[in-house]
């Protein structure tokens, strides 16, 4: 601190050199942002990411990763997530799993994979912006967004939005669903309802007695509905309020009873060949900027400081049907099964 019987020349003079040092220390900090930006931006190496999303949309979440990473390249596998988990499990079999990514319909699927040891444990920056309940307690896979599966409806031939998931058994010959031998959320789905005293397995068995439809996946129950062969579908809500927006004539509505909500998570496989370069991808997906490409591409955000596309409700507005993650976990292959047996292949 300066004394009161300084000269005014050589307060002056002080003053003058603590601006100086004050400049050259902000622009050597901000030379060390640059050099830090640099940095991750010139992270290379090669990403294997198997994910049952969209093709589209995988292929437009790769673009824009690569906008911030051109070194690193993404080789992309997409299925449906029960042919992504065998294939997985097949190559681990043979001693040689290729993928380093995995981004997949729910969190039963990754409890699935961790149990086996096939997941690596990551401390994401980006998990201090997402609600603990959405993170696996080892930091193993973290949900990437808010899925509820809805009733989806045809507007030409259905005038007034249903209420309750009984108009699906009502006009079950009318109504089309995704399988859960081959739809990682519709294996969820069965879990859920299937332990729910509200429906049970009496609630399939009414689908399938009224002949529903059942089909590999939602993007197929999706193109029913389209089409007007069936006027209601079981399905994830984004797909069909995409489509709308799009100009097909069908909708979404949230039973009163609830809704089955699925998170997508993502996780790094163990020993993920090139490990910076697949966790870069990750706190990419888990980023705000991931989040809002989520978002404009229809998905409800996992973020609570990203909103939800206009249609869709967010996390806090769902009344969501749950069952412990155990019991799904521990049922989801004899749930399969028991599915097949009711249904067939």
């Amino acid at each position: 601190m300066k004394k009161l019987w300084m000269t005014a020349l050589l307060s002056t003079a002080i003053l003058a050199a603590c601006g100086s040092t004050e400049e050259d220390t902000a622009n050597e900090v901000n030379a060390n942002d640059n050099t830090a930006t640099e940095a991750e931006a010139t992270i290379d190496g090669t990403v294997s990411f198997y994910t049952s999303q969209p093709e589209a949309d995988a292929t437009k979440l790769i673009s824009e990763f690569n906008n911030l990473y051109p070194e690193i390249e993404v080789e992309l596998f997409r299925s449906g997530t029960e042919e992504v988990v065998g294939k997985i499990l097949a190559e681990n079999t043979a001693g040689d799993i290729q993928a380093d990514v995995l981004l997949l319909a729910d969190h039963v699927t990754f409890e699935n994979l961790k149990n086996q040891d096939l997941l690596e444990s990551y401390d994401s920056p980006e998990k201090e912006n997402i609600s603990e309940e959405f993170i696996d307690k080892d930091l193993t896979y973290y949900g990437t967004k808010v899925m509820a599966t809805v009733i989806g409806y045809n507007t030409d031939a259905v005038t007034e939005a249903p209420t309750s998931w009984s108009v699906l058994t009502e006009k079950a010959n009318e109504t089309i669903m995704p399988s859960p031998l081959y739809s990682g959320a519709a294996a969820y789905n069965l879990g859920i309802f299937t332990r729910n005293d509200h429906f049970g397995w009496d609630y399939y068995k009414a689908l399938k007695e009224g002949k529903a439809t059942v089909v590999q996946g939602n993007g197929a129950a999706l193109k029913g509905l389209q089409a007007g062969e069936n006027n209601y579908a079981m399905i994830v809500d984004y797909l069909v309020n995409n489509a709308a927006k799009e100009g097909s004539p069908i909708a979404i509505t949230y039973p009163e009873e609830g809704v089955p909500v699925i998170t997508e998570p993502i996780a790094l496989v163990k020993d993920a060949q090139d490990e910076k370069a697949a966790q870069a991808f990750i706190d990419f997906v888990l980023s705000k900027e991931g989040q809002e490409l989520a978002a404009s591409l229809g998905y409800a955000p996992i973020r609570s400081d990203v909103t939800a596309p206009e249609g869709l409700k967010g996390v806090d507005e769902l009344n969501v049907l749950l069952s412990s993650v155990e019991e799904l976990y521990n049922g989801r292959e004899s749930d399969k099964n028991e599915f097949k047996t009711l249904f067939g292949e």
